[in-house]
């Protein structure tokens, strides 16, 4: 697994990916990533790949640009349950929100809210595997890995993306 590192409007996110397609995207640099655009041109291996399509499939989405993003995961953990949920959070359309109690009423057990935001708080993949999109009850921002201040940041761009694209 290999990390790249690149600037968006909420600091830095590092995204790894191995052969199989991205399998992390992590708030702030990691050791030994490197920054985007300083690669050669086709670095060796699919993970190359992967890691320049992502990093520019973010940079359409923070640029307003991009609304789905299509680079394959490769996602090797978590329980049956998390994957449920990180599955689940993905089909949260760009622009909406979702409670954890929604989410977990999804899964078919109501009473899972508090399962959820651990498993939204090990989604390895945030941003391109939106956990951004889950708030407490009442639209609440609560708990985000990468901090509040970013999830507000998330939202807003896609609220503000929706809304263009709405009213044109």
């Amino acid at each position: 697994m290999r990390w790249t590192v690149l600037d968006t409007p909420i600091g830095e996110l590092s995204v790894a990916a191995d052969d199989a397609g991205i399998c992390g995207v992590h708030f702030g640099p990691v050791d030994g990533a490197v920054p985007a655009g300083t690669e050669p041109e086709a670095p060796a291996g699919q993970d190359g790949r992967w890691r320049r399509a992502a990093v520019e499939q973010l940079r359409l989405y923070f640029a307003g640009e991009l609304t789905d993003f299509t680079v394959p995961l490769s996602v090797r953990r978590g329980s049956d349950f998390e994957r449920a949920v990180w599955r689940e959070m993905s089909t949260i359309p760009y622009g909406e929100m979702r409670t954890y109690g929604e989410v977990a009423a999804a899964l078919g057990d109501p009473g899972a809210a508090r399962a959820v935001g651990v498993a939204c708080n090990r989604n390895p993949i945030p941003v391109i595997v939106p956990c951004h999109r889950i708030v407490g009850a009442g639209g609440k921002l609560v708990g985000f890995g990468g901090g509040l201040p970013r999830k507000r940041q998330l939202l807003e761009i896609e609220a503000g993306v929706a809304l263009q694209r709405a009213w044109g």
